[in-house]
């Protein structure tokens, strides 16, 4: 669903209504192959149907719902976070003497240079960035290299590599979450659950087609546009609505600034 997730949303809302229209049509045709009275006598029947098919579809397009957007959400959470321990990491390196500072936050620059540049637009095709890896590799080696002569020092060092580990935990998580949420097995029950749910109305027999159509209309459009959301949100990273770079880049302007 990724290629779907890319589409610009007027493309996407295009597909919606003519999806709508489609489905309006529906009971149109199913009208002029079939009589009315032969519908209605199945209407008591169908009726109690429709509610079981249609309760079980609500509750997994909700759940489907909930899932992409708190899987959203920690998108733009993990990404605040990994911003914030980038900022620990350079508050840290000035407590560290000689040039092991000055490389370790000249390492740090290269990394959030990299993310913004060249990891994000590949988190789109759900890839990584190899330079990325690189400037981490870089920051744990320079502090490896580096030999504390006092507790303080010592405390720094340790402090250090905390925050190096949550870092890259933080970045295998957004690179995770990057890949989407939902398996293709349930895309494949969510949009055949809405052909049926919405073809299962074409066949109730109301007096006047017209309102009928209307109301399968507001039916489809109704559990088009939820379809809609959990599409354009799946995969965080990727379309017109994404998580962006923000708090990385503020980071990175931090770091630019001469010290004071």
């Amino acid at each position: 669903m990724n290629s779907l997730t890319a589409l610009p949303l007027w493309v996407l809302a295009i597909f919606v209504v003519i999806a709508t229209f489609i489905a309006m049509a529906g009971p149109v045709i199913i009208r002029r192959c079939i009589e009315l009275e032969r519908l209605r006598t199945n209407n008591e029947v169908a009726g109690f149907t429709f509610a079981a098919i249609g309760v079980l579809y609500a509750v997994l397009l909700g759940f489907a719902v909930i899932v992409v957007w708190e899987e959203f959400n920690h998108a733009v959470t993990t990404v605040m976070e990994e911003a914030g321990t980038a900022d620990a990491i350079y508050q840290l390196s000035q407590g560290i003497g000689g040039n092991g500072g000055v490389t370790l936050r000249g390492e740090l620059s290269e990394y959030l240079r990299a993310v913004i540049n060249e990891e994000w637009p590949a988190m789109e095709q759900g890839q990584s960035s190899p330079a990325v890896t690189r400037a981490l590799d870089d920051m744990y080696a320079t502090s490896l290299s580096f030999r504390p002569a006092e507790f303080h020092d010592a405390g720094i060092l340790a402090a250090t590599f905390r925050q190096l580990a949550v870092l890259t935990h933080e970045r295998r998580t957004r690179l995770g979450i990057a890949e989407g949420t939902v398996p293709d097995a349930v895309w494949l029950v969510l949009f055949g659950g809405a052909a049926l749910t919405v073809s299962f109305t074409f066949f109730f027999g109301s007096r006047s087609v017209f309102a009928q159509s209307l109301m399968t209309g507001m039916l489809a459009m109704l559990i088009l546009s939820t379809l809609f959301v959990v599409v354009v949100i799946d995969y965080p990273f990727t379309g017109s609505v994404k998580v962006t770079p923000a708090p990385l880049q503020k980071v990175l302007v931090d770091l630019s600034k001469p010290a004071q």
